[in-house]
């Protein structure tokens, strides 16, 4: 078989997964949603699972669409409470999907957040450009099959 033939029977590499969550009883999606958005724009495979999530929803979601990325989006102060449940759930399913999370979230609170396993926090006012380019270079290319 020629390099060419080989070079053809491999499957492009797919579009970056990624799934844009609200955990608990926050009601403000707005920046969730222009989130959405602007990740579609980039060429990124967005699912966006809507207002109050819980962890267990969070987690079903993600195993199903066999995401790459998790985004939490939090803006009512409870991601100390809410955030190791959602950790835990994705454990418990064998997810191993990079979080990234996105918010309200106080400085002080970063470093807990991120040894529960979050990979990355991006505040209010955050570039897309810095979080798209984050998710292109720290997310692995995945090859489906034919």
């Amino acid at each position: 078989m020629t390099e060419d033939v080989a070079n053809q029977m491999t499957a492009p590499a797919r579009p970056i997964r990624v799934l844009i969550a609200k955990p608990g009883l926050d009601g403000h999606d707005r920046g969730a949603k222009v989130l959405v958005r602007a990740l579609r724009d980039a060429g990124f495979e967005v699912v966006y699972t809507g207002l109050f999530q819980s962890p267990e929803m969070i987690a079903h979601a993600a195993l199903q669409e066999d995401v790459d990325v998790i985004g939490l989006s939090i803006l009512s102060g409870a991601h100390l409470a809410i955030f190791p449940r959602i950790m835990q759930e994705l454990k418990d399913r064998g997810v191993t999907a990079m979080v990234i999370a996105g918010g309200t979230i106080p400085a002080e609170d970063l470093s807990e957040i991120k040894a529960l396993g979050v990979a990355e926090i991006f505040g209010p006012g955050t570039p897309f450009a810095e979080i798209t380019g984050f998710l292109q270079d720290q997310v692995p290319t995945r090859q489906d099959e034919l």
